[in-house]
């Protein structure tokens, strides 16, 4: 999510997650073997590569770990969330769980969900990059290993542009708006967006407050829980404005992600010329569509003309396993095999990850993760998803408010106090 995204749910659902959801016991059977341990693993890589490399690093930790069976549940994106927060909700976690860290993660942390792995984990700590490892550090403990990071641009299709006339990707927001005219003017459908699922749509206004307000406005916001404020309101104008060239292929109001008539699928289908949207587009293209092979181009979000904000400034953000409050010993032993340097860079060559450890970007194979990798290199600032770095209801709150803004439903200064008056209601 924001997200090491997916295809189909091909879920394991389980029956529920009890007292922690693994299936403890002492720690010595009588014949002095290790006891039977079952842990409980929630992830979101429903999409290839990853679905088969996380099962086969399953496997391995299972027989190295005798005593030890692995249950799966593999949802995407949405199905996760809503069964995460119910299960939570119920004041239980899984043992190991896939985390954006952030502002969710930290209402885990508060209500007593998650274990503090700082001491477990001390040996290993140095081995990742400082950016990666941030978004699951709190007051200086540690509550989980990142397996991802990233940042969310454009993925376009170069045939595309050049029937429209476009020679290099755009810069500015303005060239990006004229782009827009040139690609329906030339009969496609410029931008496919995932409307139903309303997350891809926050990725505009999101990027456009960082380009024009900047990075410090929206920490800003997080404490004074203000998006009231000309910039932002500037924010929401631009998405009209982009919204109101119709650019976004039909039907997409009721358009899934990662499904075989979604957002991406129109994409790789070569039926719309971009999607903005994370480091894992290209594996999700290829999973539900035809995939666009060499004709795949990558470019970051454009400066906006006259804004406070960096163009070196990345919004993304990566995925991470946490472990349970209640979860056995195993858990994290699990947690730290998987992000092993061995292990993980599989995960790396393999182009389904980008690198979290020092000394894994030799691995990135693909040019278009490759550009992105070097953008995250040399990123000025990091600001993580809003609905990510927000508590819960606020990052809904900014969703549910894009969406309608883009359906031409809501304004953009009711944008602003939407948000504005959620986030006053959950700060007390």
């Amino acid at each position: 999510m924001k997200r090491t995204l997916v295809l189909v749910a091909t879920a394991v659902l389980l029956a529920g997650c009890g007292g922690g959801g693994g299936e403890t016991a002492p720690q010595q059977s009588s014949g002095g073997a290790p006891a039977k341990v079952t842990l409980e693993w929630w992830h979101l890589s429903t999409a290839e590569p990853l679905k088969s490399l996380w099962a086969q690093r399953a496997k391995e930790f299972e027989a190295k770990n005798p005593n030890v069976t692995i249950k799966a549940t593999v949802l995407e994106n949405e199905a996760y969330k809503a069964k995460l927060t119910t299960i939570t909700q119920s004041g239980n976690a899984p043992d190991v769980f896939a985390s954006w860290g952030g502002g969710v993660l930290k209402q885990q942390i508060d209500a007593g969900l998650v274990k503090d792995i700082s001491t477990d984990v001390a040996d290993v700590l140095p081995t990742f990059t400082p950016a990666a490892l941030s978004a699951y550090q709190l007051d200086g403990k540690t509550y989980g290993l990142p397996t991802d990071i990233g940042l969310v641009g454009f993925w376009y299709n170069k045939k595309l542009f050049e029937k429209a006339g476009i020679t290099e990707p755009p810069a500015t927001w303005s060239a990006f708006l004229e782009d827009v005219k040139k690609l329906k003017a030339a009969g496609v459908t410029p931008i496919a967006l995932a409307g139903k699922e309303k997350w891809p749509g926050h990725y505009y206004w999101a990027y456009l407050a960082l380009r024009i307000a900047g990075l410090d406005a929206l920490k800003q916001a997080a404490v004074d829980h203000d998006f009231t404020k000309p910039d932002f309101v500037a924010a929401g104008q631009q998405v009209k404005a982009l919204a109101d060239l119709q650019p976004f292929q039909k039907g997409f109001l009721g358009a899934a992600y990662s499904t075989p008539d979604g957002q991406s699928a129109t994409v790789s289908n070569g039926k719309a010329a971009m999607e903005l949207m994370g480091q894992w587009a290209p594996s999700v293209q290829n999973d539900s569509g035809k995939g666009l092979g060499d004709d795949l181009g990558f470019f970051p979000f454009p400066a906006v003309e006259g804004g406070k904000g960096s163009i070196g400034d990345a919004f993304g953000g990566g995925g991470g396993l946490t472990v349970g409050a209640d979860a056995p010993k195993e858990a994290v032993d699990f947690v730290k095999f998987m992000t092993e340097m061995g292990n993980h860079t599989k995960a790396v060559e393999s182009g389904g990850v980008l690198p979290v450890l020092k000394g894994e970007e030799s691995a990135v194979k693909d040019p278009n993760l490759k550009q992105v990798a070097t953008l995250l290199a040399g990123a000025t600032g990091y600001q993580l998803y809003l609905d990510q770095a927000y508590p819960p209801a606020v990052g809904q709150q900014v969703n549910d408010s894009v969406a309608e803004l883009i359906a031409g439903t809501k304004t953009p200064e009711e944008v602003g106090a939407d948000i504005s008056e959620v986030a006053k209601s959950e700060a007390g």
